[in-house]
């Protein structure tokens, strides 16, 4: 630091800096002026350092409270971390405050299986008839339309069937039989549904079943006696209690063959029509009976 003169003759520091060493005078007497002016300098200056260093504090104490707050508001600083790196579900403590509802284990019940309403006459209790199991006055399947001719209903089942059905309605104690006849572009089709106590005897009934068990065709409602000479084309089939027949053939009395395929589409579109119509009856009192 270069020495500092205050008038000719005055005091000079050494390399010490202010205050570093006492004055020494010389042979004359010393400037009082120069040195009370140099003592008010220092004075203020140490007063200017004073009010800094508090100020520095007071900045230094506010930096650390709102450093405390920052660290209290945070305490876990899960918000200010980034998703990554926040606690896992496993580690998040449950609320432990109040005991929520418990449930019982329970399972719906398991549907009623329709053909269990069909299958046996104490289950089966719903009115039949004809015009029920067959209602309305056509039949459209697909983009086919046939027309409903005559119907009939008997409990003498034998009397409604043809070559070696008879015998084979009577031991398996059939209890009811009904017919249904439609036609279409000159092609007829009877329908015979027999019905017994339980679906063991229609299975059975099925099974006795040959080649010359065949349903009476029904004529009457327009429709013209068929197949009772010509050769007809018959099919024989079971569901639940119900044993079902058909038989399909010329209006006009040919002979039906191999070749004659519109026939054998009536008679297949109606022995599948007379199937729905028993599964509806069962799916209908099983609906009933699981909204008791």
């Amino acid at each position: 630091m270069r020495p500092m003169s205050f008038g000719q003759g005055g005091p000079s520091w050494g390399s010490g800096g202010s205050g570093s060493q006492p004055p020494k005078w010389g042979g004359q007497s010393p400037d009082w002026a120069a040195l009370a002016e140099a003592s008010e300098t220092r004075n203020r200056r140490r007063r200017w350092l004073l009010i800094g260093g508090g100020a520095l504090a007071t900045v230094a104490v506010g930096t650390a409270v709102a450093m405390a707050v920052v660290s209290a508001d945070g305490n876990d600083q899960a918000s200010n971390r980034p998703a990554s790196e926040l606690p896992t579900s496993a580690a998040i403590p449950s609320d432990t405050t109040g005991t929520g509802p418990s449930f019982e284990a329970t399972s719906a019940p398991p549907p009623l299986d329709p053909k269990d309403f069909i299958g046996n006459v104490k289950k089966d209790t719903a009115p039949l008839a004809p015009d029920l199991l067959f209602p309305g006055t056509q039949l459209t399947m697909g983009e086919t339309v046939y027309k409903k001719g005559a119907m009939a209903s008997t409990k003498n089942c034998a009397s409604a069937a043809q070559g070696t059905l008879g015998p084979v309605l009577t031991k398996n104690d059939c209890t009811r039989f009904m017919r249904v006849t439609y036609t279409k572009d000159g092609i007829a089709v009877t329908v015979g549904v027999a019905v017994f106590d339980a679906e063991g005897q229609a299975l059975k009934a099925k099974n006795d079943a040959d080649d010359k068990s065949v349903v009476q065709s029904l004529a009457g409602e327009g429709v013209p006696t068929f197949c009772r000479s010509a050769i007809c084309r018959s099919t024989t089939n079971s569901y639940g209690r119900y044993t079902y027949f058909t038989v399909a053939g010329f209006t006009n009395g040919k002979d039906v063959t191999q070749k004659d395929s519109k026939v054998f589409t009536t008679g297949d579109d109606l022995a599948e029509f007379t199937f729905r119509q028993i599964h509806r009856r069962g799916e209908s009192q099983a609906s009933a009976a699981a909204n008791q």
